[in-house]
């Protein structure tokens, strides 16, 4: 199986991803922003299929829109029914300039539905580096803000009170989720994100009580999901994205299972 580059190459890249993702997508559980996540992946695919569009890189245009998505959510709701009408409005814009880009991008109907989909066994060495600065850059930041984010999921109101400014930690927050949302679609596309980011956290949350060593186990599990996924593609040659949603769907409901018998 590794005896082919572009094997090693997915594995790598899928390596990157899902260690971000499990990071990012426990403080979106622990937060109750899972929406975000979703609506970020969608709003990536219009970027995505723009910047095709008009012959720039679809990773660029995927990263650039949900990091200016990411960054619109955050800085115009930090409390919840603000947050879900902002979510929901830049949602609803993306998809409507999603839908102008299709009208248009006709011609290439294998490029979109990998950008759906996922194409991680197309990631090459540029795009390798690429993931790589970005998730370095990603999880730097997400342990400057742990802290005051941590703080400000669990007692906002007293977080606010002692001079933590909610709504940067939550526009710095959700720019690093914009960048987790487009690493995860190079693997698993951009309706399945919300799997990878999310079934790994839920389940380490229901496996452990203890913050740190939630987010350590919600990590290891997307890691565990990316690189057992490819794994049982390469031998079934069933869709990888389609392997990685199945291992996540038992996972989550083993911790559930498991929670529930614990009391």
């Amino acid at each position: 199986m590794f005896d082919y580059d572009f094997m090693r190459n997915a594995f790598a890249a899928a390596g990157i991803a899902a260690v971000l993702a499990g990071a990012v997508g426990f403080f979106l559980v622990l937060r109750g922003q899972t929406f975000a996540g979703h609506a970020l992946s969608h709003v990536g695919f219009t970027g995505a299929t723009g910047a095709a569009l008009f012959g720039v890189s679809p990773l660029a245009g995927l990263v650039g829109f949900t990091l200016v998505a990411g960054v619109g959510m955050g800085f115009f709701g930090e409390k919840l029914a603000e947050r879900d009408v902002a979510i929901g409005m830049v949602l609803s814009l993306a998809l409507g300039l999603g839908l102008l880009f299709l009208h248009f991008y006709t011609s290439a109907a294998t490029q979109a539905t990998a950008l759906l989909f996922g194409n991680v066994l197309g990631v090459d060495e540029s795009a390798l580096a690429t993931l790589a600065i970005l998730a370095l850059v990603s999880l730097a930041a997400l342990a400057f803000i742990a802290r005051p984010l941590i703080f400000a999921s669990l007692q906002s109101e007293l977080t606010e009170a002692s001079g933590v400014p909610l709504r940067a930690v939550s526009v710095a927050f959700l720019a690093v989720v914009a960048v987790a949302v487009a690493e995860c679609a190079q693997i698993v596309g951009v309706l399945l994100v919300f799997t990878l980011m999310v079934g790994p956290a839920a389940a380490a949350a229901n496996f452990s009580r203890r913050l740190g060593r939630a987010i350590a186990l919600s990590a290891a599990l997307a890691l565990a999901q990316a690189w057992g996924g490819l794994t049982l593609a390469f031998y079934t040659d069933w869709p990888t994205g389609f392997w990685i949603v199945a291992l996540s769907g038992v996972v989550y409901f083993v911790s559930l299972a498991a929670r529930r018998a614990a009391g």
